[in-house]
């Protein structure tokens, strides 16, 4: 990638905002953040990116990837951020999509990518359990052959979206015989199966974004595995690697900075705008100086990625600093906000406060304590970086 952009690519750019302006306003935002039409208009969203052709951007183009160069990748990312435009949900598309087509069966390919790009067809995550979340190797949701079908019965945790997914990838134990990473498969399992209970965990937010999912008795087909038995290690660790890539959370930092720096250009500090404060100011210079160094270091791991690589050590550092990022945008969030982002009833009349966006920055806040947590808590990435990176 070169600091400047040559014409075509601000060509590309242009066209890239212009999609923007006809596609994506401020009612879709608006129905996206509502948990009532979130999924209806996250579906839709995703479909216009879809019919354009752009809803893949990291995929292979003989999948249904868009073949754009890394600064074609980067200038996307960009504009959705300066239109305030959300990505959509990674578990079809950066999650199970990239094991699908590399590791998969022809059949699966037919049956499953076409719904992950349109967005027919949603997924969630079935990794944790109640005593296996960053320790991944000690789960025990239980996968035993009867015939042709797995009965699985177990108890998954902190599922996201579970109660809009139609399917879940998931890990289950399918040997206790050998070293726990052994005898682990991957599966793909719909969510209508008899047996599958979801049940709601409602967040520090106050919202319900999580689940607990129950399996007593539900039966797989064994052509829904991926690749062989009691090797679903292997077919996680890459998913892990493209997970924690995009938990990065570029995009989404550069989203909450320019509306940080709107408000607080509006916002009264003893009679000066709140964006004059120097120490404000320093926050803010300090935070966009990391970021930047964050994004080039992604626009490195996507070059090894598009030229054959895979991502590796680099995705556990993207995970580990992103996350840390994402909170310290919060965490300016809500002192923009002040009294104004305060715990209130659920049925709080919030136009009377004075802000409208206090309630907002309050739930971005308290959701964000868990970014350091999912997807592998930071101290894990920590670990793999110490060893695989430094060595140690």
């Amino acid at each position: 990638m070169h600091a400047t952009f040559s014409a075509e690519e601000l060509a590309f750019q242009e066209e890239v905002r212009a999609f923007l302006r006809d596609n994506f306003n401020d009612d879709m935002a608006a129905k996206i953040r509502d948990p009532k039409t979130f999924k209806a208009a996250t579906i839709e969203w995703q479909k216009k990116r879809f019919d354009k052709g752009w809803v893949a951007p990291g995929w292979p183009v003989e999948h249904g990837g868009c073949g754009w160069s890394d600064t074609q990748k980067y200038i996307f990312d960009s504009a959705l951020a300066e239109a305030g435009a959300p990505d959509v949900p990674p578990f079809g598309l950066k999650m199970v999509g990239p094991v699908i087509y590399t590791f998969g069966t022809e059949e699966q390919k037919q049956q499953f990518l076409p719904g992950i790009l349109n967005g027919d067809t949603w997924w969630c995550q079935g990794y944790s359990e109640p005593g296996a979340g960053s320790d991944l190797a000690g789960l025990q949701t239980r996968a035993e052959r009867d015939g042709d079908d797995y009965v699985i019965n177990g108890t998954k945790i902190w599922t996201t979206y579970a109660q809009y997914a139609d399917w879940m990838f998931a890990l289950v134990r399918t040997d206790n015989s050998g070293k726990p990473q052994q005898g682990i498969s991957f599966l793909l399992i719909d969510m209508r199966t008899p047996g599958i209970t979801v049940s709601p965990i409602i967040a520090i937010d106050g919202e319900h974004h999580l689940n607990e999912v129950s399996f007593e008795n539900v039966r797989v087909p064994v052509v829904n595995r991926i690749g062989e038995e009691n090797q679903g290690w292997t077919y996680a660790k890459a998913l892990l690697s493209h997970e924690r890539t995009a938990l990065s959370g570029i995009a989404y930092c550069k989203q909450v900075l320019n509306n940080v720096r709107k408000l607080a250009a509006d916002e009264n500090d003893d009679g000066q705008p709140l964006l004059n404060n120097p120490t404000f100011q320093a926050r803010m210079a300090d935070i966009e100086m990391e970021l930047m160094a964050l994004e080039y270091t992604e626009l490195r791991v996507l070059a090894t990625v598009a030229n054959g690589g895979a991502p590796g050590m680099e995705s556990s550092l993207l995970k580990l600093k992103g996350t840390e990022l994402q909170q310290a945008v919060q965490n300016l969030f809500f002192d923009v906000a002040g009294l104004y982002g305060s715990v209130l009833p659920a049925d709080a009349d919030l136009s009377s406060l004075g802000h409208d966006y206090g309630d907002q920055a309050r739930r971005e806040y308290m959701y964000g304590r868990a970014c350091t947590i999912y997807g592998g808590s930071n101290e894990v990435q920590k670990n793999i970086i110490a060893k695989f990176g430094l060595g140690l």
